[in-house]
């Protein structure tokens, strides 16, 4: 018995002596010193004993019982005189952490990325700083086009810039913060040969009235597609497919006819789910797309004659919309995290 005493001693002080922080000495408490610890573990062995040794084995236990339970409190009091120099209370319970989550516009961006991975398209992408060649020349923009004006697009007032992809910045015009997010399917199609079917997403800069449906800066993807014999008919399916399957099978459609100098023919698509109004009115604009103009594909060095396609874009913002049942575009931004964590929940 005299052993297990002098060894159980031996053993509480080296615990002890390795003990850091307030959690490792309760860890020891709890081995050592808890009701179902091994110290009263070896008390029990006491009550055991043949009736002539307990005196003397309870004199031992009790003494050995002193000195294990002043050096627990010395090491008591060392952290916690360590803790009050640093000015921290280890017995307080930790703060929390809260876990991030995907801004709701990205979380409408990545589940629109994956619906479209399904279908067949992979993805492309452009820089946002873009010349006029590329934002407006090359999609077939007339230079009187009201897009082209200063008060409608942001132009860089530094000309000095270069971008490295673009080899002649003269003949590629003045630079701007891309419009939209077009230009990256010349880029595609310059260097790739048909069939091609990609997206584009990123953010778009436009001198646009702020309000409940429109901004500055926004998120745009677009689409492409350039085969032999791509028809209006697969454009509008598509379209309907992907708007169903990211939104809602209960959708309604309807198409438009529009301008744009890219597309002929060209729509606008508007959708209207059951109980969703955006600004009191049941539609709401959600894509623009149309066939790809000849001139376009001539411009990237396309066959006209040969291949024929269609091209598609959409705001992410709008989508969002439509998902969260948000009739106000501007709460995306306002960074209000009450609001966001409503729609985007940490995972």
């Amino acid at each position: 018995m005299e052993n297990d005493l002098q060894n159980l001693e031996a053993e509480i002080g080296s615990a002890l002596a390795a003990v850091a922080d307030t959690p490792a000495l309760e860890a020891v408490r709890i081995k050592y010193f808890a009701k179902s610890g091994l110290i009263t573990s070896l008390m029990e062995k006491v009550g055991q004993a043949p009736k002539e040794q307990r005196p003397v084995l309870g004199k031992q236990v009790n003494e050995f019982k002193g000195r294990v339970n002043a050096a627990f409190e010395e090491k008591k009091s060392a952290l916690e005189s360590k803790a009050e120099a640093a000015g921290v209370d280890e017995t307080l319970p930790g703060r929390p952490v809260p876990a991030g989550s995907l801004h709701p516009i990205y979380a409408a961006r990545d589940r629109a990325i994956a619906i479209f991975r399904r279908l067949g398209f992979s993805l492309a992408e452009g820089p946002d700083v873009e010349t006029e060649h590329y934002n407006f020349d090359a999609l077939n923009t007339p230079a009187d086009h009201p897009a082209r004006n200063e008060g409608d697009t942001f132009y860089l007032a530094d000309q000095s810039l270069r971008l490295a992809a673009d080899g002649d910045r003269d003949r590629r015009g003045r630079l701007l913060l891309r419009t939209q997010t077009s230009p990256v399917q010349i880029r595609v199609l310059e260097k790739a040969t048909p069939p091609v079917r990609i997206i584009a997403p990123g953010r778009c800069y436009r001198r646009d009235e702020i309000d409940a449906t429109h901004g500055i800066a926004f998120h745009q993807m677009e689409g492409l597609v350039v085969a032999e014999g791509v028809s209006l008919a697969e454009m509008k399916g598509t379209m309907e497919l992907f708007f169903r399957e990211l939104l809602g099978h209960d959708l309604k459609f309807r198409f438009r006819p529009h301008f744009f100098p890219f597309t002929e023919p060209s729509f606008e698509v508007d959708a209207s789910r059951p109980g969703n109004l955006v600004k009191g009115k049941e539609w709401l604009e959600i894509c623009g797309c149309g066939m790809v103009h000849p001139k376009v594909l001539q411009n990237a060095g396309i066959d006209p004659e040969k291949y024929t396609g269609f091209a598609f874009g959409f705001g992410i913002e709008r989508i969002a919309m439509m998902l969260h049942h948000v009739n106000d575009l501007r709460l995306f931004t306002e960074g209000d995290a009450r609001f966001l964590r409503q729609l985007s929940p940490a995972v």
